[in-house]
């Protein structure tokens, strides 16, 4: 689904470039890597640091296995089975928003398993008066605005490095959407004409050039923010 690409081209090229920056050492984690798209779109190596996922649902966590083709650690990400400072980078897109997750908990395993100066690449729903039909199929309790973001991960041990909204251009669509859906609508994850995932997957393109320059967008569907662990 665009969506999804969209998505996990944006974190993996912020993703290189923190890492490509940096002389921290470790493993770069998946942490909530489900079937292991992004798992997959990383590789076996970002920037020479071998990647790994760690999944609760062990279903999921085997697919990504053999999707991916890289190791998976059944956990959760509120107790991870991984030892202190082992972490070059933690990749955690759309997790800290999930029913399942304790965010406080979540995020305090993120800063011990990271060694000093690593870094964190974090996706969130935004705007919590967004919550919708789509959050509840996919378990999805919370929703962030780039300030509610930035105090958490500041709260926790983290030093934000840079964040922007995305999916801009499509949001007066998805805003549309949001106001005319029933209470028991079906999730927004499906497949779409071919045409119109074209054309969706451009809009994000655009947006995806714009940030890498260096742009933080207005707003959006969705903040991904780029932070550090603080010494």
């Amino acid at each position: 689904m665009w969506w999804y690409r969209g998505l996990r081209a944006l974190a993996a090229t912020l993703l290189v470039r923190a890492l490509a920056q940096s002389p921290v050492a470790g493993r770069v984690l998946d942490a909530g890597c489900g079937t292991g798209g992004m798992l997959r779109v990383l590789g076996s190596d970002v920037a020479g640091r071998a990647t790994l996922g760690l999944e609760y649902d062990t279903v999921a966590a085997a697919l990504a296995m053999a999707k991916a083709g890289r190791p998976v650690v059944a956990g959760s990400v509120n107790e991870m089975p991984l030892g202190a400072a082992t972490l070059a980078a933690y990749v955690s897109l759309d997790v800290l928003c999930h029913g399942g997750v304790d965010p406080a908990r979540a995020l305090a395993e993120a800063r011990r398993c990271l060694g000093p100066g690593a870094f964190a690449v974090f996706n969130l729903p935004a705007y919590g008066w967004l919550l919708s039909a789509h959050d509840r199929r996919v378990h999805n309790v919370r929703r962030f605005t780039r300030g509610q973001a930035h105090a958490l991960l500041r709260e926790h041990g983290f030093r934000v490095l840079r964040s922007s909204y995305w999916n801009t251009l499509l949001f007066p669509l998805m805003l549309l959407h949001r106001l005319v859906e029933r209470a028991d609508a079906e999730s927004d994850v499906r497949d779409y004409p071919r045409w119109l995932d074209a054309l969706f997957s451009a809009a994000l393109a655009v947006e995806r050039a714009a940030i890498s320059a260096g742009l933080g967008l207005p707003f959006g569907g969705s903040l991904i923010v780029v932070a550090a662990r603080d010494d």
